[in-house]
């Protein structure tokens, strides 16, 4: 599998196994490592899974449909589990990540010149986030103190996604 984990072009222009590419990366790939865990989580009595989504999961994006519907997916993915394994005493949770200053989104900045300052302007706290920025909600969700929190998908956006 070629991981593309996205891919910026208008959804006329993708050719298929990049669309196919960038599901398997960012979806597929998801299933398939939860599905893995699950076993071993089920023996030892419990587990958390965090799956990673984007804010893209809740909205689309003219220039990465694939990449919007392949994290839109993860979302749904982690509902799906979330319900078909509480019972195994196993919390599955999705973080959305807004935009994170990483060489991803450096070169989407590059690809799209406006995007730096349109993204300052929309999130209430006016900047990018960092990667560690994600550190908090991933100790919270690995902890005992979301035991009773599953099927969620929580941003980490600055409130950019308040800002419909």
């Amino acid at each position: 599998m070629k991981v593309l984990p996205n891919i910026r072009k208008r959804p006329e222009e993708y050719e298929l196994d990049e669309w196919k590419g960038i599901i398997d990366t960012n979806l597929i790939s998801m299933f398939t490592c939860s599905k893995a865990s699950f076993k071993h989580f089920k023996d030892a009595n419990g587990g958390k899974i965090i799956n990673i989504g984007s804010m893209h999961s809740l909205f689309g994006a003219p220039l990465g449909s694939a990449y919007s519907a392949s994290k839109g997916g993860v979302v749904q993915l982690t509902k799906s589990l979330a319900n078909a394994w509480a019972k195994d005493n196993v919390q599955v949770n999705a973080v959305l990540p807004g935009y994170i200053d990483t060489s991803l989104t450096r070169q989407a900045r590059i690809d799209i010149p406006e995007l730096q300052s349109r993204v300052e302007e929309r999130t209430p706290v006016g900047r990018w986030g960092e990667p560690d920025d994600l550190g908090g909600i991933a100790v919270f969700l690995s902890s005992e103190g979301s035991n009773y929190i599953t099927g969620t998908a929580i941003p980490v956006d600055g409130g950019y996604s308040i800002n419909g």
